[in-house]
């Protein structure tokens, strides 16, 4: 669906007269090391938390050092190097077929390393790269240490494997089958407003915060424009508020960052 600014003021006043909070939630992609462009984003969100989905083979020591002055960034696990291991079809670094020991291996090995980098500040959620994850292999994610996963669209269960939470983002602002530039207005704000429309309307899980998603290394001016004006609105709306990724994934008890 498309939507307006004006859409999502509506739709952010209807929850309040519901005497509802909409959370929302804001996870960006592909983190390895600190640079001007990781900056510009933390610039822009300013109070507002962000999951940095870091990609554990490829991620910099430097970063570690980075985070540790900036509270409020948290650590996902984005696979382990963001390998295509699909033989065709969609890419994904998880597909159907894959040889199961070495997805085990690979959820180990990103987790621990991740661990390693970055202690607390790293939660045990994995972000599969292009939000692909073959359910064949949820099983292994808790004997891996992992106890959540982030992908795209609204999930279908609040734990799709036992001990595993499911928070998902539902608005991103990269269009990857164009020009990898800005979305556009009307289809970031009408995935925003959908399903907050839905869980308000029992149609989505009412639990599951509404997700943004970003790319720091591709996003664009428009894109920056667009995030600007979003935080302005939701911060000053008593109905809206942000959370960081401990309280999205609250149920698996992850300690504050």
């Amino acid at each position: 669906m498309a939507a307006r600014w004006s859409d999502l003021a509506d739709e952010l006043d209807r929850w309040a007269e519901a005497g509802r909070v909409a959370t929302l939630w804001w996870r960006d992609d592909d983190a390895t090391a600190p640079g001007a462009k990781l900056e510009h984003l933390v610039a822009i969100a300013g109070r507002v938390p962000v999951a940095l989905a870091v990609i554990p083979a490829g991620a910099a020591p430097e970063l570690a050092s980075w985070l540790s002055t900036r509270p409020g960034l948290a650590v996902l696990q984005h696979g382990w190097s963001h390998s295509n291991h699909s033989a065709n079809g969609k890419k994904s670094e998880f597909p159907p077929g894959r040889n199961r020991e070495d997805v085990e291996l690979d959820l180990f090995a990103g987790r621990s390393r991740l661990t390693r980098l970055f202690a607390s500040r790293a939660l045990a959620v994995l972000v599969p790269p292009w939000n692909r994850y073959d359910e064949s292999f949820l099983p292994l994610l808790h004997g891996c240490g992992i106890r959540g996963i982030s992908q795209k669209n609204s999930r279908r269960t609040m734990s799709p494997a036992p001990a595993v939470i499911e928070v998902n983002v539902h608005a991103d602002l990269v269009a990857w089958a164009g020009d990898r530039r800005f979305v556009g207005e009307k289809e970031a704000l009408g995935c925003l407003v959908g399903h907050l429309a839905a869980r308000r309307r029992g149609a989505a899980c009412p639990d599951e915060p509404t997700g943004i998603l970003t790319h720091h290394l591709v996003q664009d001016a428009a894109a920056d424009s667009f995030l600007r004006r979003l935080l302005a609105m939701t911060c000053s709306h008593p109905a809206a508020r942000w959370l960081d990724a401990c309280e999205a994934f609250a149920p698996a008890g992850f300690a504050p960052v």
